[in-house]
Order: C-alpha cells, then sequence, then structure tokens
C-alpha cells in the first residue's frame, strides 16, 4: 500500500531528475561553445579530440536523463493513484499533482 511518504519520495525524485536533465543541457550548450571555439582558434587536434568526447559523454546523457524521467513520471502516477484510491489526505497529495503537471508539461514542450 502506497504512503504519502512513497508519495513524497517519487515527487522529489521527479524533480530531481528534471533539475538533472535541465543541468545536462545547459552542460551541452557550454561544451559545444567551448569546442566550436577552440576549432576557430585552431586547438591541438589531440586536445580537440578529447573535448568532442567531453561534448559526446553530456550529450548521451540527456536521452538516459529523459528515459529516467518517463520512468519515475510513470512511478509518481501509479502512487498517486494509489493514494488517492485510499482517501488519505495531505500537502503531497497537491505537490505530487504539481509535479506530474510540471513533468508532463516539460515533455510536451520538448516535443513541440
Amino acid at each position: 500500500m502506497a504512503t504519502l511518504r512513497d508519495l513524497k519520495i517519487k515527487s522529489s525524485t521527479c524533480k530531481r531528475i528534471l533539475k538533472e536533465f535541465h543541468y545536462y543541457e545547459k552542460e551541452v550548450e557550454g561544451e559545444a561553445a567551448k569546442t566550436a571555439s577552440m576549432k576557430e582558434k585552431g586547438a591541438d587536434p589531440y586536445d580537440l579530440k578529447q573535448q568532442e568526447n567531453v561534448l559526446g559523454e553530456s550529450r548521451m546523457m540527456i536521452p538516459d536523463c529523459r528515459k529516467r524521467l518517463e520512468a519515475s513520471l510513470g512511478d509518481l502516477k501509479g502512487i498517486l493513484a494509489e493514494v488517492k484510491d485510499s482517501d488519505l489526505q495531505g500537502p503531497e497529495i497537491v505537490y505530487a499533482e504539481t509535479m506530474v503537471a510540471e513533468v508532463e508539461s516539460f515533455f510536451q514542450n520538448t516535443e513541440a
């Protein structure tokens, strides 16, 4: 049986992964700018290759983060449904509903 504590944990997990996703997006932007700058300046090919590897690793984290966020959202929705069925009440339910709406909105905006 799901509890309010479980609901709060799953909500916080969604929030953390969403924050992590935004962090990786910013990191990719920064690393891409750094790579472009190195190319313009004619950096050493070895250093440029290493920077491209860093950029590639950062880019790989975005789909991974998205998959974890989708899984976390599914878990949160499941626990939220259980909690609503058991007629528990508390601020955790509002927080969970807010997180579900926020993550779903994020997915709609990224797909558009």
